[in-house]
């Protein structure tokens, strides 16, 4: 595999940006290597700038649920841009994608478009606490939601990759208004709600987890959840930026059956690219600016170009009734192969994980395979305790046989609709190969 291309302008971007990346976990340092540049991408493919074509499970951390590239995507793009890239004024296109948002997500009575993830999660619990009139939220160790300051708290993703419980730069007094509870435990969360009775705005959470890993919600906790925050006068956030439109056309609504007072939307709402979406009750949205006296603006926001792509990805998924089904099963034979390998998997539709948890050795027969539902990761802490060498070492073998997987081990591996499944089979053949200690 030749990387002198990729190797020079990593050479090159150390000297202009921090890290060489404009995303921490880019860098590739939790897998001790340096990153491959890339030139283009289109279906399942990714091909970096020396020519090397890599399967792709990263899917740009989630938004590609079609593949790279899509014709229909692409097409509706390049009409749209003829008219203009951005006007900073209201286009028929933002009423449409909203509208699109609100058949998909009914409970999502009002919606206001954003540039990002980190925009719509920060956006919604300011909202929060303009309609409690209180400041504390609740999230969980290992849920992470965007880099603003508050929620910069034992914070998932690239955190945990680089071993960063917190970031530098964060004044203490936007910390302490967020408490920290653990993923999956109930009684924390009680706990927490009665030391601080009468001030917390809201819970935020990943309805499925999937900045540690993958990690399910165990069976009762969302529903949990929803019933304490309406017993203590909270909102319950879902933070959809990842599950949104993934799960099911619904998201976690439709695939968990529980509902929230407000949802955030990333990724997949913008089709690939930069757009977002935070919204929900009508009288909790109706506390945005102009409206109210919850303030937030963008000039970027609900531009026509990511607008557009929102539109076309939304339609797409609408008109194909089976298209959940066939990345539903295309994950779940994934999962089965890294099971046989003795692995401890997390899978939720097209969202897997699989784990090198703590008292794997790479003996399939010893340790036995996890059946879904019953797995040894629930939570922050558990993941933590993975085996991050033997991580690093697989993923690095998984590149030799060109396959790209996430280069951390608490990131998710994303199932496309342009992963086949003649190319899911050959990747399980790779997973054979791979995952074991020792073997190439």
């Amino acid at each position: 595999m030749q990387s002198k291309l990729s190797e020079q302008l990593f050479q090159k971007a150390q000297q202009l940006i921090p890290g060489g990346v404009n995303s921490p976990v880019r860098a590739f340092r939790a897998v001790g290597r340096n990153p491959f540049f890339v030139e283009r991408a289109q279906g399942p493919w990714l091909i970096d700038e020396d020519g090397n074509r890599y399967l792709d499970y990263v899917c740009s951390w989630g938004p590609g649920i079609l593949g790279h590239a899509h014709p229909k995507v692409i097409e509706a793009v390049q009409r749209v841009c003829e008219k203009g890239l951005t006007f900073g004024a209201p286009t028929a296109g933002e009423v449409e994608l909203a509208e699109l948002i609100q058949a998909c997500v009914p409970e999502m009575e009002m919606v206001r478009l954003v540039s990002s993830g980190t925009e719509a999660v920060m956006s919604a619990v300011r909202v929060a606490r303009g309609f409690t009139g209180r400041e504390k939220i609740i999230k969980f160790a290992g849920n992470y939601h965007g880099h603003s300051d508050g929620l910069l708290v034992k914070a998932g993703s690239g955190l945990m990759t680089q071993s960063v419980p917190d970031s530098a730069g964060v004044p203490a007094g936007y910390a302490a208004s967020t408490l920290t509870a653990v993923y999956n435990d109930e009684e924390s969360v009680r706990r927490l709600m009665e030391e601080n009775h009468g001030q917390v705005a809201a819970v935020v959470v990943e309805p499925v987890a999937a900045n540690m890993g993958v990690v399910p919600p165990k069976k009762g906790f969302l529903e949990f959840l929803r019933r304490i925050t309406g017993d203590e006068g909270a909102l319950l956030i879902f933070d959809e930026v990842i599950t949104g439109f993934r799960l099911a056309l619904g998201g976690a609504t439709e695939y968990t059956g529980v509902s929230a007072d407000l949802h955030t939307f990333g990724k997949i709402v913008g089709g690939g690219m930069p757009l977002a979406a935070y919204g929900g009750r009508r009288d909790i949205m109706s506390c945005v600016a102009p409206l109210g006296a919850v303030y937030q603006a963008g000039t970027l926001s609900g531009n026509p170009v990511a607008v557009t792509a929102g539109i076309t990805t939304l339609k797409i998924l609408m008109e194909d009734t089976g298209i959940y089904e066939r990345l539903d099963r295309r994950a779940a034979k994934l999962a089965e192969a890294y099971r046989r390998e003795g692995l401890t998997v997390n899978r939720a539709g097209s969202l897997l994980s699989a784990f090198f948890a703590p008292g794997w050795d790479g003996d399939a027969d010893r340790l036995g395979s996890r059946e879904e539902g019953g797995c040894g990761i629930e939570n922050y802490e558990d993941a933590c305790k993975c085996d991050k060498q033997a991580f690093a070492d697989y993923f690095s073998r998984m590149l030799e046989h060109d396959i790209y997987v996430a280069p951390s081990q608490f990131e998710a591996m994303f199932v496309s609709d342009a992963h086949t499944d003649e190319l899911i089979e050959m990747t399980c053949g790779a997973v054979r190969a791979c995952v074991r200690q020792g073997e190439t």
